[in-house]
C-alpha cells in the first residue's frame, strides 16, 4: 500500500489520525538533550500533606522536646512542656505550623509558651521575640541544608 493510500484510509478514521498525531507529539521531546533535573522542592516530592524538607528539620530542631503531637498531614507539630536541666525553674512548649508544600520561609510557623515555677506552682511568663525567630530560622536553614543535599545526591 503507497503512503497516499495509507493517508486516504486513515482518512476514513479520524480516531487513528487523532491517535497518530499524539503520539508524533509525544516523540517531539524523546531525542537530543540532556533532561531537565526535577525540582526536589516540589510538592510532589513527598507523600505527606507539607513539606518534606521543612517537616523534618522541624522534627530535628526540637528533637531534644518531648513530643505531644506531630502530624505530619496537618503538618502541626506540639511539643509537652521541656525544662532545660540546668534552669528547671522555667520550662517551655512549643508548637510548629507547616502551612505550604512548597520550601518558603511563609510556609512556616513558631509559637512557644513559656512558664515560670512561683511559689511551687508554674505561671506563664513572656516569651521573647527572638527566642521565636532564632528556632524559625534554625528549622528554615535545616529545611535547605536537607534540599541542598537531597539535589547533590
Amino acid at each position: 500500500m503507497s503512503q497516499l493510500s495509507a493517508l486516504a484510509a486513515l482518512g476514513r478514521r479520524p480516531a487513528t489520525i487523532a491517535l497518530l498525531g499524539l503520539a508524533a507529539l509525544g516523540l517531539t521531546g524523546c531525542g537530543g538533550k540532556e533532561r531537565p533535573r526535577a525540582d526536589l522542592a516540589a510538592s510532589q516530592v513527598t507523600t505527606i500533606g507539607v513539606n518534606s524538607y521543612l517537616w523534618r528539620a522541624s522534627l530535628d530542631a526540637l528533637s531534644f522536646m518531648p513530643l505531644l503531637q506531630a502530624d505530619s498531614s496537618g503538618g502541626v507539630i506540639i511539643t509537652d512542656w521541656y525544662a532545660n536541666p540546668q534552669n528547671p525553674n522555667e520550662r517551655m512548649k512549643v508548637t510548629v505550623s507547616i502551612l505550604d508544600r512548597d520550601l518558603r520561609a511563609d510556609a512556616l510557623r513558631v509559637a512557644a509558651s513559656r512558664q515560670v515555677t512561683q511559689g511551687g506552682t508554674w505561671v506563664d511568663a513572656p516569651v521573647e521575640a527572638a527566642t521565636v525567630q532564632k528556632l524559625e530560622e534554625v528549622i528554615l536553614t535545616r529545611a535547605r541544608d536537607l534540599r541542598r543535599s537531597a539535589i547533590e545526591g
